[in-house]
């Protein structure tokens, strides 16, 4: 019998404090560390971003004790916002819905590039996350080919190295990413 994979969500859920003040100081250091992580990759100063976070370094290792658990946090946490973010656009028209989807994935990889070096691809919670967001986000893509709007020569694991890949390159700024991923994506809609 194989075990089942751990809901991303039930994760996230087990992970954060309960208590108010502990849940928002958390949640702070979740995302300083992001933010830490994206400027600085996964060396970032663990005491820069306990400063960033407007906590104590004692408060950083009570909710991670290690700076693996805080990797694995930070990248467990993107991957859920990527799941909700699913959900949240699942009402949209099929190409609308996958786009938008897959806009919020580009800015999920600039951290993932961060921090996956740090994780191992047997590890627990990058299988979960792995799974979640297959979960999350094959079906729009399976619901944009249905409705004729994407190309059906391709599965999702295509689709998602295709905009891993391009997002893995560096750019001038923001708006030249948008306009290469815009052109990739052109060539994932089918022709009408």
């Amino acid at each position: 019998m194989t075990a089942q994979p751990l809901s991303i969500s039930g994760i996230v859920a087990s992970q954060r404090p309960h208590r108010k003040d502990a849940a928002r100081n958390y949640d702070a250091l979740l995302a300083a560390a992001r933010e830490a992580f994206a400027e600085n990759g996964a060396e970032a100063s663990l005491e820069d971003i306990a400063r960033r976070a407007g906590v104590g370094i004692g408060t950083l290792y009570r909710n991670f004790p290690t700076r693996r658990h805080l990797f694995e946090s930070v990248y467990a946490d993107e991957v859920d916002a990527l799941c909700r973010v699913a959900q949240d656009v699942a009402t949209q028209e099929p190409w609308e819905a996958l786009t938008s989807w897959l806009r919020r994935f580009v800015d999920y990889t600039v951290t993932k590039r961060a921090i996956r070096e740090a994780l191992n691809n047997e590890s627990e919670i990058f299988l979960a996350c792995r799974d979640s967001m297959y979960q999350a986000g094959g079906p729009l893509f399976e619901r944009a080919q249905k409705a004729g709007e994407a190309r059906a020569d391709m599965d999702f694991d295509d689709l998602l190295r295709m905009v891993a890949g391009i997002t893995s390159t560096n750019f001038l700024d923001d708006a030249q990413r948008d306009r290469v991923l815009t052109v990739a994506l052109d060539g994932v809609r089918a022709a009408h």
